[in-house]
């Protein structure tokens, strides 16, 4: 049997990229964990599948797992064996809440999957600076995938499975680079990198809400908004541009802005995450806590946490 694990971890947003499809995101430091086996000896006989389980929700469904699973493989140079292979994942992060439980789940099961293939993880060029492409069809077993080329299984097993309406790239690239990142997900590249240090604040009502099903024609109704918040992304005004976001896609998906207005005097910024149900808001120590203590009057839960520059990693 070969095992492999690796973690990564959720995002928030700072521009949804529903309207336009360029958005912005940034890590925080809660984390979904992959354990991946891939078993040599059928039991009783041949079956070549992956099975998925994700721990605390045994209904929850595993065909992003698993189809990340048979995608790194793929690229790995190595057929599903005999015995089949298993893919578990443990979250911190709510499912279905807007903080990315897809793409961190969907990261850290490629990197385990190269794990327990002997696959190295490297960081790779910056995925900023645009690369000239190659007619080499060159299509030897890898020994070294990088970090974006990985984080893009991660994103092709989301759109095969439906689980996406953008792909997103943007979460699944905070995700696996760690910091901020602004992205165009329509050519799935990075457009812009930071690494801003903040203190976040988190609010996750009871409700749930799946991204797939999100109205995309109201979110596409406020894209000369979003085309504002990207201007002021990529000219480092992260905490305007979530801000601005936050007020524009809570019209769109017709969530409160009562938790927005409550915050933007206390923090840097604040937004409704992806398609919420979640709250995030970012800044210094003191404002955020003043957040909380705001936010946590509100049904739901309400938690503290930070950015993180760490990004997906083995083990």
């Amino acid at each position: 049997m070969r095992t492999g694990r690796a973690s990564a971890p959720a995002a928030g947003t700072v521009l949804n990229a529903l309207a336009t499809g360029t958005g912005s995101a940034f890590a925080i430091d809660a984390h979904t964990t992959a354990t991946v086996e891939f078993e040599a000896t059928p039991t009783d006989h041949d079956e070549r599948r992956v099975t998925g389980e994700i721990a605390d929700a045994p209904d929850a469904d595993t065909r992003l797992i698993e189809r990340c699973v048979e995608l790194a493989a793929e690229v790995a140079g190595e057929p599903i064996p005999a015995g089949g292979a298993s893919v578990g994942t443990e979250s911190e992060i709510p499912m279905a809440a807007g903080l990315k439980s897809s793409s961190a789940a969907a990261n850290a099961t490629v990197l385990a999957t190269f794990d327990a293939l002997g696959v190295a993880i490297e960081d790779g060029p910056d995925p900023t600076v645009p690369t000239e492409g190659t007619d080499d069809e060159d299509e030897a077993t890898p020994d070294s995938v990088s970090r974006v080329d990985a984080c893009l299984l991660g994103v092709a097993a989301a759109r095969d499975v439906g689980v996406t309406v953008t792909g997103a790239f943007d979460d699944a690239s905070a995700s696996m680079l760690g910091g901020l990142t602004v992205t165009d997900n329509d050519e799935d590249t990075v457009l812009h990198r930071a690494t801003p240090d903040w203190e976040v604040v988190v609010w996750t009502p009871p409700e749930r809400a799946f991204s797939a099903d999100a109205d995309v024609e109201r979110c596409r109704a406020v894209a000369p908004m979003a085309d504002l918040v990207a201007d002021l992304a990529l000219d480092g005004q992260y905490g305007r541009a979530m801000t601005v976001n936050g007020l524009a896609f809570c019209a769109a998906l017709d969530f409160p802005t009562d938790p927005i207005v409550s915050a933007m005097t206390e923090v840097t910024g604040v937004s409704l995450s992806g398609t919420g149900p979640s709250f995030v808001a970012v800044g210094e120590e003191r404002g955020v806590e003043t957040v909380r203590e705001r936010w946590d009057a509100l049904d739901g839960e309400t938690w503290r946490t930070t950015t993180t520059t760490d990004g997906g990693r083995l083990g």
